[in-house]
């Protein structure tokens, strides 16, 4: 299966592994195997991993900027307990940290991870880093507007493949399914 999106075309991820962060790929196969129809809907495409960036990926490769979606990796403690969380929202908008993230995690205070960090956490590129594959005891709370159809981007959203030379676009709907993401309302701000 193949899909032109933008000016890239977008392959079965799960024949184009070498695109995958080692961690996003085994996350795809666990998922695959646990149901089969997901082989056929997460596609990945090769960029040029300076355009990595959701701004100049979507004006290089011709994609409305709403068809993005961003991961960041926020923590906090609470009783000396650190509890991680990844936030995925539509590039048109911002995870609302201090609120809604902050109050999902149980912490007085949540920042984003420290970039190397969140780098060697994840065994992923930072620019690169996705919702699938991160580290057991993340969670993973993904924004109900990326599950949901946009006009402008129909029902496909890009996330990042672990990797900076490479992204994966999938429905977001079956990105709201993976296993391990939570679909929160009210995590992104305009």
């Amino acid at each position: 299966m193949t899909l032109v999106l933008g000016s890239l075309t977008w392959l079965r991820a799960v024949d184009r592994t070498d695109l995958l962060a080692p961690a996003t790929a085994a996350a795809l196969a666990r998922w695959v195997a646990a149901d089969p129809a997901v082989a056929d809907a997460v596609l990945v495409t090769e960029i040029d991993p300076d355009l990595a960036d959701t701004a100049a990926m979507t004006e290089a490769y011709d994609l409305p900027l709403v068809v993005s979606a961003n991961c960041v990796l926020v923590a906090g403690k609470r009783a000396g307990d650190e509890r991680i969380a990844a936030a995925v929202v539509r590039a048109t908008t911002r995870a609302d940290v201090n609120s809604a993230v902050k109050r999902l995690l149980d912490v007085r205070k949540a920042s984003f991870l420290p970039m190397e960090r969140a780098v060697e956490d994840s065994g992923m590129e930072y620019g690169g880093i996705t919702p699938l594959g991160l580290p057991d005891g993340y969670r993973v709370l993904l924004d109900a507007g990326v599950a949901t159809p946009d006009p402008e981007a129909g029902g496909t959203v890009i996330i990042g493949s672990g990797l900076r030379r490479s992204k994966v676009a999938l429905p977001g709907a079956l990105l709201a399914t993976a296993p391990g993401v939570e679909v929160v309302e009210g995590l992104a701000v305009g």
